[in-house]
Parts: structure tokens; C-alpha cells; sequence
């Protein structure tokens, strides 16, 4: 069983048990060895074992890691029977979609579980037959004995299994109508928020909790505002997981970035003392500037005591000298040489930085998808291309799953029409025009495209790339499109990461050796690509770090369409003018298939241009708060720390 340390001090406002592990590998390492020795336990004693399974990509890691144990440790199946949470409806079990093919790909074909040990609820029952079917469902459940341990994920409406907000603590399992908010989290899935089903079958909040233990997952940022709430807010039908703080035996599993809004990390010195480094000094201090809507160098020591900040105070003060340290420390991440400063600039006084040393440098940008690169940091690639470095970009997937089918005939008619015009009309270029046509006229809502759809989608998305960074003034021989190999299935769920994959990053490091590389650091990507690019780069570093070349290399993170780096981890702030605020916008207008309306854009439905600039503003506005010099627009980087993710 994992441990908990019930008497942590700065653990007091959660509610409910829980425990954060660095990372989401360890997290399912841990739940995944209480799962395997829950097993082993019943076995013994002659008894089968009752699991209730999750779906979605938050166990997947624990299932892989069960699947492990199977193979290579001789984990046994044999007495384990499983009821899923939920299923859409009305849905086949054969479909791309359905959670009966999803449990089936991600762990059910892959170990020795009996077939009629495995329940997962029916999506093809007939309407007026349904209710009598859920308490069917429920009473196979009690015949058992009752489910020993119930997997759950988090929705950030709060949803525990389909069961949405409003949902009665004593529901059952039931078919439910879904919320606007989990439709659009689950469109990607259906390529579209118009194909994902209006309802499901969910077993209930009752349900759940007649299980003996219960262990919810939460990776990501963001989940960390839904856990918080969770954790440590007041038990609320609005918010089904706070029904969880009533359960004997419960525990939220979270890695460190579900966990970051939680008090004991958010605010850690309301629940205890700590130790006030560097580090914690600047968070307290930029919190409590902007809790207190005044500039840094203006806070006094009443404020520091109102606040709780006392023991700051009392180690580091007076309040005069902590602010300046802070605030210097602030002004310090401001630079508009992002490469470098050469010496012919530099003037009489000022600092040499470490990034200076070398001018003009190479520089490696890596882009998750085809326009990442001017969506999270195009005012700062403008920066460096203007001021003469050598830069390249590596765009790390094709991107191709994210292009409307109307775009892909546009695109074929205007070849018919190249090939008409200049007399090189070809039987095979026929043959592909009409196999494109009818594919795409035929297609079914959530198809997946055949190759030739695909390469024509990747080829769209690599055009318009190039054009972007055209726009920002970099050569088009500098792009490299690398489409690794896990992105390329055509689907939303794509393929572990494998050693090919690292490859081809390691590859690209040894053939450029950069002095700066520029990766994608936005971990909250609902669909996970960031953090798979991410992985592959940070263990493609791992390889090349006692290379002779990246002893000069610095990698710095940036973050996109999704989020930002707090304050007080920024360690580079880009500023951007007016000007070049518009020449950012006009590179990202370059990537036209996901110009007016993106494919998938998430629970934000503004514009991909539209929360960049936003987000480079809001940057902006809290560097002015803190009272540093106030700019149009902020991009921000963090220095990687050299961890895996």
C-alpha cells in the first residue's frame, strides 16, 4: 500500500490523503505494485481479485507497468475480474472510441485475464432497455463482493468516472448526460466535438464508493486547479470528486505539477514553518505583490506580517532589503539579446552573461507540431534571427492529424489545376485525386485517414511552417521535419515513445551541436504530444551530455497555447514591442489550416494567435505589477533542470 504521512504538518487543509510523486512514471510504478500485490494477496488466499478500471490516458501508464510485471515477472491475471467506470453511448465495442477497444489495447490482449472475467458497460443496449441493464451491472458488482480497489481520473469539471456536476452522492450506475466541458476534452477523440455522443453509461458516485479502496490519478497542470479544489475545498455535488473526502479509504495519486496549486506547495509558509532559500524568497515575495496589488519595492513590513510572512521577515529582513534582492533578481531575467549580446554592443557597465560568451551562436528550436515554434516563442525566434544566429528548427511531428478534410481538397484541386495548366497531368497523379476524393467523400466520423490522406495533411502542415518561419526571417533549409515515428498512426492515441524516436533527436543534437536549444516545456497539451516531444528530448540530453560541444549548450523551456511560466520560475523574459507583437501574429497566420478554427483546440476556444498574444501581455501586465518596466508583450523561458519527464 503506498504511505501517506498523516501527520505532516503542511498537509492541513487537505481533506483527503494524499500523496505526490515527482514524476507520473514513479506515480505508476507505485500504483501499479499495490495493484500487483492486492493480486497476489487475494490469490493466496483463494479468493479473486476485483479491480475497477479507468479509462483514458491517465492510467495507461499504470496499465503498461501491469502489463511489464505480467511479461517479465510472472504476474498472473488468472484471478482478476474487472468492471470498467463507464462507456459512451450509443457506442460499438470496435470502434476507434469505445473504452471496451480502449481497455482492450491498453492492457486486457496483453496479459492472462479470462475473457468472462472482463465487464465493461454495454454501449450498443437499446434505449428503454438500458436502466434495467445498469442495475444489472451494479448487482454483478455486489455478487462479486464488491470491487476491492476502484482506479479513478479526474475531469476538470471535477467528474469522477462520467458522474458531472450535479451528481447525487448516492447515484448509481446509470446512463448520464455529458457536460459541454468533457465534450470538448474528448473531441479530439472523435475529430470533432460534433462526433463525440451526447451520453454515456457511468457507473455512480454510490457506486464508487462502495469500493474498499480507491486511488484517483491526476498528472499535469492542467489538473492542478480541479485538485486543489478536491483536496481542499468544501464537499459540493458542483465538484463529484469532493464527495471522495468521505470514503474510509481513499488517496489522490499526483505528480508534481497536478499537485502545484495544492497550499503546502502554493503557499507553503500558511501551513508551517520552512526553510527560506533563494528560491522560496522570491515565490513569497512575488506572491504576496501580487495578493496585494503593490509593486514589489513598495511592500513594507506590515504587509510581510499580515500575510503570514513573518518568519521571512524575522530571517531575511528588514523588508527593504528582501524586496531589492527579489526585485533586482526580477530585473535581471529581462533581456532583449536572447542569444547573446556581441561586444561591439555591449556598453560601458554592462553585465556580462553567461550567454554572451559566444556570438553569433547555433541555435536548435524544437517545435512539437508545425507551429509551436511562432505560437510559443516567435517574437524571441525574430529576435534571434535578426540579430544574425544560426537557426534551425526541428519540428518534431507532422502534425497531420490536425487538418480539416476540406482543407485536403482544396489542396488537391489546386494540384489538378497546376497539372492542367502546365501540361503534367499523370495516370498516377489521376489515381491519387480520385482516391482522395472518394476516401474523404466516404469517410466516417473518426476514420482514420489512409496514408496518402496522411502525408497530404503532413504536407499541408510542413508548408505552412515554412512559411512561418520565412516570416520571421529564418531560411527554410534551417527547418527539419523529423515526424517521429510515435506520432504517426493517424489517431489521437499514438504509439509509446522508443528508442527510434530518441534516435533522431540524439542525431539532430550531434549533427548541429547548438550552443542554445529551445524546447517545449508546456506539460498541459490536453493530448499529451508536448510531454512525449519533451521526454524525447530530455533523454536524447541525457546521451549527448558528455559530448565536447555541450559543455557551451544551454537548454532553455518555453511554454505556448496552453499556459505560462509563473513568475517566479521565469529565468529569461523576452520583451516584445508593438512591432514586433504584429510580425509574430503574422507568422503564426501563416499556419492556415488552423487559422478561424483549429481542429483541436482544446477547452479554449480562442484563436491560437489570440492566446499567445494574451498570454505574452499577461506576462507583460505582471512584470509591470511587481514594478519592473512595463513592455507590450513578455515570452518567458526556464533553464532546464536536467530532469526526465
Amino acid at each position: 500500500m503506498i504511505l501517506v504521512n498523516d501527520i505532516d504538518p503542511t498537509t492541513q487543509e487537505e481533506l483527503v490523503p494524499t500523496t505526490i510523486f515527482p514524476n507520473s512514471v514513479e506515480a505508476n510504478a507505485a500504483v501499479a505494485n499495490e495493484i500487483a500485490q492486492l493480486i497476489r494477496d487475494r490469490n493466496n488466499q483463494g479468493k479473486p481479485c476485483i479491480l475497477g478500471l479507468a479509462t483514458g490516458s491517465t492510467p495507461v501508464g499504470v496499465y503498461d507497468e501491469l502489463i511489464r510485471m505480467h511479461k517479465e515477472d510472472g504476474l498472473s491475471f488468472a484471478n482478476v475480474v474487472t468492471f470498467n467506470l463507464d462507456e459512451y453511448f450509443p457506442m460499438q465495442p470496435d470502434e476507434l472510441q469505445s473504452y471496451n477497444r480502449f481497455m482492450a489495447e491498453h492492457l486486457f490482449n496483453h496479459i492472462d485475464i479470462p475473457k468472462d472475467n472482463i465487464n465493461v458497460p454495454d454501449g450498443t443496449i437499446a434505449a428503454d432497455q438500458v436502466h434495467a441493464y445498469c442495475r444489472a451491472y451494479e448487482k454483478k458488482i455486489d455478487t462479486m463482493g464488491g470491487i476491492d480497489l476502484q482506479l479513478l481520473g479526474i475531469g476538470r469539471t471535477g467528474h469522477i468516472g462520467f458522474n458531472e456536476p450535479g451528481s447525487s452522492r448516492k447515484s448509481v450506475t446509470r446512463l448520464i448526460t455529458l457536460d459541454m466541458v468533457t465534450r470538448l476534452d474528448a473531441a479530439s477523440d472523435f475529430f470533432a466535438e460534433e462526433n463525440v455522443p451526447r451520453r454515456a453509461i457511468t457507473m455512480g458516485v454510490g457506486s464508487i464508493f462502495k469500493a474498499r479502496r480507491v486511488l484517483l490519478l491526476a498528472f499535469g497542470e492542467h489538473k492542478a486547479p480541479v485538485v486543489r479544489k478536491s483536496v481542499e475545498g468544501e464537499v459540493t455535488a458542483a465538484i463529484p470528486a469532493t464527495f471522495l473526502q468521505q470514503h474510509p479509504n481513499t488517496q489522490f495519486i499526483l505528480d508534481s505539477a497536478a499537485s502545484g496549486e495544492l497550499t503546502r506547495f502554493k503557499t507553503p509558509w500558511l501551513v508551517g514553518p520552512m526553510q527560506w532559500d533563494k528560491s522560496n524568497i522570491r515565490t513569497g515575495v512575488i506572491w504576496l505583490s501580487l495578493h496585494l496589488g503593490k509593486p514589489i519595492l513598495k511592500l513594507t513590513e506590515e504587509d510581510y506580517n499580515e500575510a503570514g510572512l513573518q518568519d521571512l521577515l524575522a530571517d531575511h529582513g528588514p523588508a527593504y532589503d528582501i524586496n531589492v534582492n527579489v526585485f533586482r533578481t526580477m530585473q535581471r531575467t529581462i533581456t532583449g539579446w536572447p542569444g547573446g549580446k556581441p561586444e561591439d554592443r555591449r556598453k560601458a557597465g554592462d553585465p556580462v552573461r553567461e550567454r554572451d560568451r559566444i556570438f553569433p551562436k547555433q541555435v536548435l528550436i524544437f517545435s512539437p507540431h508545425p507551429d509551436d515554434d511562432v505560437i510559443s516563442m516567435g517574437g524571441t525566434l525574430i529576435r534571434l534571427a535578426d540579430h544574425g544566429h544560426n537557426v534551425h528548427i526541428a519540428y518534431q511531428t507532422s502534425g497531420n492529424i490536425a487538418v480539416f478534410d476540406d482543407d485536403v481538397l482544396r489542396f488537391a484541386d489546386f494540384a489538378r489545376e497546376c497539372n492542367h495548366i502546365f501540361d503534367i497531368e499523370t495516370k498516377q497523379s489521376t489515381t491519387l485525386e480520385k482516391h482522395i476524393e472518394e476516401f474523404i467523400g466516404n469517410k466516417q466520423p473518426g476514420q482514420v485517414d489512409s496514408p496518402e490522406v496522411q502525408k497530404l495533411k503532413g504536407l499541408i502542415r510542413r508548408g505552412e511552417a515554412k512559411a512561418g518561419v520565412r516570416a520571421c526571417g529564418v531560411s527554410t533549409k534551417n527547418c527539419h521535419f523529423l515526424d517521429m515515428p510515435f506520432y504517426e498512426t493517424g489517431r489521437v492515441r499514438k504509439k509509446p515513445l522508443g528508442k527510434e524516436d530518441i534516435d533522431i533527436i540524439v542525431n539532430m543534437l550531434r549533427e548541429l551541436k547548438p550552443h542554445q536549444v529551445y524546447a517545449a516545456g508546456d506539460l498541459s497539451d490536453p493530448h499529451g504530444t508536448h510531454r512525449v516531444c519533451l521526454s524525447a528530448i530530455t533523454q536524447a540530453l541525457e546521451i549527448v551530455k558528455n559530448d565536447s560541444w555541450y559543455a557551451d549548450c544551454d537548454v532553455w523551456l518555453y511554454r505556448g497555447a496552453w499556459q505560462e511560466w509563473e513568475p517566479e520560475k521565469i529565468e529569461m523574459a523576452v520583451p516584445l514591442s508593438p512591432q514586433e507583437i504584429l510580425r509574430k501574429r503574422n507568422a503564426v497566420f501563416k499556419h492556415e489550416s488552423q487559422k478561424d478554427r483549429a481542429l483541436f483546440p482544446g477547452s479554449d476556444q480562442r484563436e491560437f494567435w489570440k492566446r499567445a498574444e494574451d498570454r505574452n501581455r499577461n506576462t507583460a501586465k505582471t512584470y509591470d505589477l511587481l514594478g519592473l518596466p512595463e513592455y507590450e508583450g513578455i515570452e518567458a523561458f526556464v533553464r532546464w533542470n536536467g530532469k526526465q519527464y
